[in-house]
């Protein structure tokens, strides 16, 4: 099959159709490079026609602990304290710059998503 650039609707559906059908290929095979191509096209599509913006900096938190099973109590060291450790997380108190740099090393998480703003609940 010759892959073509994604330009419609139909032609993600086809693209993702045959995708399916060659997604289990063995290594080494045409079909598993014609997989690998196929695989970066319809990513491509994704991007720009189903964009994911990125949680808020407590979603990503929030997030994060959950994968890591962490509890606040063990945020205490990177934010400082209980009672401001929930704070952060309710929202009631902003994310300082020492408080981004902890959490980046603690929760592995980009201070670029960090530093972006978020509303705070009064």
């Amino acid at each position: 099959m010759t892959i073509k650039p994604i330009k419609t609707a139909e032609d993600y559906k086809i693209a993702l159709k045959r995708l399916e059908v060659i997604f289990d290929a063995a290594i080494g095979t045409p079909e598993s490079d014609e997989a690998d191509v196929l695989g970066l096209v319809v990513d491509e599509y994704e991007k720009k026609n189903y964009p994911i913006e990125a949680p808020d900096p407590i979603e990503a938190i929030k997030i994060r602990m959950e994968e890591m099973k962490l509890k606040q109590i063990d945020l205490v060291d990177a934010i400082g304290g209980k009672s401001r450790v929930s704070e952060v997380l309710n929202r009631k108190r902003k994310l300082t710059v020492d408080m981004i740099r902890n959490l980046t090393k603690r929760l592995n998480l980009s201070p670029g998503l960090l530093i972006n703003d978020y509303k705070l609940v009064r």
